[in-house]
């Protein structure tokens, strides 16, 4: 009897052991599911943090580009309104310049009728087939070049009867013309001057040009005011001082008929005023 409870003990406890260890097992593998679960779970919340960050920084980073183009815009449109201010401004200034030379055109072109009409004139009154007279128009003003075997007489500054009667007719048109200048202005070859009244040829050439100035004032009238005279001496010839018929060419007096520069500069400034003026 006793052996039989015995046996019923050994065959129970065996029973409940076995029970116990199957529980374990499925525990474990519970727990391992479990932990697997875990671990899945949390490498997807470190992937979704991580992805939470860039999106935040890139929305940081579109914020920041959206306020510089708001503010790109901005400077764009102020340098856009001062590009055409800028621009207006030059075109203005092109206009004013563009005005002010065709206003300068105008007068220059005013001025130069009348230095034909001059050149006209004179060509008319003083008989230009004479081979000793020249009258041309260089640099804007008339010239009238008169050989020195004209006026004077070899290393003589006293003028010849012949040529008083040249210069009385320049004279005639020289006081139709208040505000106009001569210019008297005589020129010698490179023969030395040898007469001991003079120092040398550019003491001849300044004499020669104040005996023509008063011959102009003295027996014409002329305004001593619109007169200027003027040696230049052997300093500006013609052609080279090398052959007599050269040197004759090079001993000559020029009669420069011109307004006078102020009053050019005026009649341009006076054109530009009633221009702005729209008259």
């Amino acid at each position: 009897m006793k052996k039989a409870v015995l046996l019923l003990a050994i065959m129970a406890l065996s029973l409940g052991s076995c029970g116990t260890k199957k529980k374990i097992a499925e525990l474990e593998a519970q727990n391992k599911e479990c932990q697997d679960l875990l671990n899945s779970t949390t490498v997807k919340l470190n992937m979704c943090l991580s992805e939470k960050d860039l999106l935040s920084n890139q929305i940081t980073d579109l914020k920041k580009s959206n306020s510089d183009l708001i503010s790109n815009v901005g400077n764009i449109t102020m340098l856009s309104t001062k590009g055409a201010e800028n621009l207006e401004k030059s075109l203005e200034s092109l206009k004013e310049k563009d005005l002010k030379i065709t206003r300068l055109q105008d007068a220059l072109t005013k001025k130069d009728s009348v230095t034909l009409a001059l050149v006209t004139s004179l060509k008319k009154s003083v008989g230009i087939s004479d081979p000793d007279i020249e009258i041309n128009v260089e640099k804007g003003v008339v010239m009238i070049s008169i050989a020195d075997k004209m006026l004077f007489k070899s290393g003589s500054y006293e003028v010849s009867d012949r040529a008083k009667e040249v210069l009385g007719k320049v004279a005639k048109i020289v006081n139709d013309k208040p505000t106009f200048e001569c210019m008297v202005e005589s020129h010698t070859d490179t023969v030395p001057y040898r007469n001991g009244l003079l120092l040398d040829n550019w003491d001849l050439s300044v004499k020669r040009a104040t005996s023509v100035v008063r011959v102009l004032t003295v027996d014409h009238k002329v305004k001593p005011s619109q007169l200027i005279a003027a040696g230049r001496g052997e300093y500006v010839p013609l052609v080279e001082n090398n052959t007599v018929a050269n040197r004759s060419a090079n001993r000559r007096t020029r009669i420069i008929i011109m307004p006078k520069i102020d009053e050019f500069y005026d009649m341009i400034e006076k054109e530009m005023k009633n221009q702005k003026a729209g008259k």
